[in-house]
């Protein structure tokens, strides 16, 4: 069975104010001296945020229990400095992000100008882990119809800068603004790929190979796939359907291949509004169906995404978490909704953020 691992992005905040605290250092500081060997815990872009990383597991429920724990151990290093954790995918409040002391950050800042500061979003990195360059890249080649829909399911970023942006994942209309980020064309070979990346690298547009921030990619660190789409879920059970998905998607994808059934040849420029339809409506209004690029209702394209993984989920043994989770997704919204619901009931941003930092550690 393909291993999983999930790599989440937290904002960090002060826990009565709900305002962003730059303190990263500090929190990543406290973490080292608590464990000297710990590897979870790493800084970010922005002082802002804290990232963590799972080991690969082969079980939902083993990775569903690690994201809680490395979710309440961040909540705990974080509130011996003061501040706390929560999964949010942007600030609802106003926030001027401080860039973290590194080389390679203050490069982008200053070779982005004033996009890098508009960066500070949290997202949900899954992991999928494949056999080689070759079924990677296969893989993502036939990836890209659905990875919208991952989009809409995890969408937690309504509110960024102190108002409501009218999107449920306004998180990825952002990281849109990094020149190499979004989806990408039919690959056909490892080595187009490469020589894609290469090629892009050599424009001097970004650093290095890590900066192709592809919606789906080949991880240059690990024998996995990496998809890149979802915004840090506010409840770890979304994360978890998230990975359950991701997962089912890639052996899907990898089956069509040794099969020989080809990707669907859309062009980058619908798969572009596809994500944004999902950046905008989550799960309230249509998507666009991956197979007919034509809208239909979220509920009919989401059960559109089960079928299609059917008989990975069923090997997998995920059919009935997955179900489980759709169903009360599709009932009860996702984080977007959930953050317009407390606004609508508190009329405050600040107690919209000290709710999800409660419901991140649940």
């Amino acid at each position: 069975m393909r291993t999983v691992g999930v790599e989440e992005e937290l904002l960090l905040v002060d826990p009565d104010s709900g305002e962003p605290k730059a303190l990263a250092a500090a929190v990543l500081a406290h973490a080292a001296l608590d464990d000297p060997g710990q590897d979870v815990f790493e800084k970010e872009l922005f002082g802002q945020m804290l990232e963590f990383a799972t080991h690969p597991q082969s079980e939902m429920a083993d990775l569903g229990a690690e994201i809680v724990r490395c979710r309440k151990e961040a909540a705990r290093h974080a509130g011996e400095i003061g501040c706390a954790v929560a999964a949010l995918a942007t600030s609802p409040l106003p926030v001027s992000p401080s860039i973290s002391v590194n080389e390679r950050y203050q490069w982008m800042a200053e070779h982005y100008g004033f996009a890098t500061q508009e960066q500070l979003v949290c997202g949900c990195h899954v992991h999928v882990s494949v056999e080689s360059d070759e079924e990677g890249v296969a893989v993502i080649d036939r990836l890209r119809p659905w990875l919208a829909v991952l989009c809409a399911l995890s969408a937690n970023s309504p509110f960024w800068q102190g108002r409501d942006t009218g999107y449920a994942a306004y998180r990825s209309r952002l990281w849109e603004r990094w020149p190499s980020a979004g989806p990408t064309e039919l690959f056909g070979s490892a080595q187009r790929y490469h020589r894609h990346v290469a090629d892009m690298v050599a424009t001097g547009v970004i650093l290095d190979e890590a900066m192709a921030y592809f919606d789906a990619r080949p991880s240059a660190r690990y024998p996995t796939v990496e998809i890149r789409v979802a915004d840090v879920c506010l409840r770890a059970d979304t994360a978890v359907l998230v990975a359950a998905l991701a997962r089912a998607l890639v052996e899907t994808a990898a089956r069509d291949w040794r099969a020989g059934r080809p990707p669907l040849d859309h062009r980058v420029g619908l798969l572009r509004l596809a994500a944004w339809q999902a950046a905008r409506s989550g799960l309230d209004q249509d998507l666009l169906d991956p197979a007919t690029m034509r809208p239909r209702p979220a509920s009919d394209v989401v059960h559109s995404l089960l079928e299609h993984l059917g008989d990975a989920l069923v090997e997998s043994g995920d059919t009935a978490r997955v179900e489980e989770a759709v169903a009360g997704l599709l009932s009860w919204g996702n984080g977007a909704r959930e953050q317009r619901r407390l606004m609508e009931r508190t009329g405050s941003l600040r107690d919209v953020v000290t709710e999800c930092v409660r419901h991140t550690q649940g």
